[in-house]
Formats: C-alpha cells, structure tokens, sequence
C-alpha cells in the first residue's frame, strides 16, 4: 500500500466531517482490477476520490510527468500515483497501468487530462481522449465512471458529493477496431459521467 495513503487516511474522518462529503454508488465497485473514470473540477479530485473507498481499495493515479519533477516525485510516488506524458503515447505509463491492473488494482484517470476552469486559459483544453477507454479495453478490465462536485468551494465547507456508476458496457465492441472501440466506450464513459455529475451538482 503507498506509504501516504496509510497517513492521509488518518486524518481524513475530521476532513470528512469538515466538508461534509457524501458518497453514493459505492457498490458499483468491483472486486478486481477496474478503471476508475471521473471528472475533474480541483487537485482534490484524486484523494477525495480515493479515499471514499479506502481501506478496501487503493486507487493508483496517473498524474502528469510535470508533477514528478525532482523532490516532488518521491512524493508522488508515495500517494501511489506513477508518471504519464501528455501529448504523446507513452508506452511505459500504458505498461505500468496494465500491469496493476492485470494484478487486481484500479487505476484512476481523468479522460478530459485537466480540470475543468472557468475564465482561465490552459495550454491542456479539457476534452475527453480515448486513453482511459483503450486501457481498460487492453486489460479487458470494468470501465467505472464517477462524478464530484465541491472539491472548489472547500472554502464554504463543501459540500463534496461523489457518484460511482455501473461499469460501461462494452462487451458488444469485442472484435471491432481497438481504435473504433476506444473512442465508442469513451463516447458512452463521457455520456454516464455527466448523467453522474448532473445528480449531484
């Protein structure tokens, strides 16, 4: 289990309370490797995210190279998160995630790559790519999505509401084109998503 994970989840009831987050979902969880599909509002996401279903499970993200730049990797690294180059195909980040979850883990991804931000021009525009569907395809794993809301008003106590939604179906894109069924079930992850997010925003 990452070294952070143990130490952050103690403190998480107090912050729980504090922001008053809400879950909801939570038994569309698998019991193996699955991807987890939500999102993403704030930096919060991911632990907000992660530990809603810890300690049954920890959720490894991917998170952008630039995060692991010198002193800061360690660090990363100890929440459990591992590098992913934007932009390109980065075939070590695509190994690393089918090999956690060939191994029952679940990793966390962001399809649209960046937050959401209002009035604030981003070199990454957030736009869903079909990265998140093909590695869930290639590892022939449950594509989970999820919703969050509150993670930017923390300030105002939240609230922090989070969805989880039965896995995409995609067993009927079996045999078709890996890049014609990637971009088919990232059609139908970004559909259920935001029927998600509509919930409870």
């Amino acid at each position: 289990m990452p070294a952070l994970y143990t130490v952050a989840a103690t403190v998480y009831p107090a912050l729980h309370a504090v922001w008053r987050q809400e879950e909801d979902g939570v038994e569309h969880i698998p019991s193996g490797g699955f991807v987890l599909a939500a999102n993403h509002v704030s930096n919060l996401d991911p632990f907000a995210l992660g530990w809603a279903l810890w300690p049954d499970r920890v959720v490894h993200w991917m998170a952008k190279a630039e995060l692991h730049n010198g002193a800061l990797d360690a660090v990363m690294r100890a929440f459990g998160t591992f590098p992913i180059r934007r932009g390109e195909v980065d075939t070590g980040a695509l190994r690393a995630a089918n090999e956690l979850l060939r191994s029952g883990e679940v990793i966390g991804m962001f399809p649209e790559g960046t937050r959401r931000s209002k009035g604030l021009r981003k070199k990454f525009q957030p736009k869903p790519h079909p990265g998140t569907a093909r590695i869930a395809l290639t590892a022939g794993v449950p594509l989970v999505p999820a919703a969050i809301s509150g993670t930017d008003r923390l300030t105002r106590r939240g609230p922090i509401r989070i969805r989880y939604g039965p896995a995409v179906q995609v067993d009927d894109l079996a045999g078709m084109p890996r890049r014609n069924a990637s971009e088919i079930a990232t059609e139908r992850l970004m559909q259920a998503i935001e029927s998600l997010y509509a919930e409870i925003s």
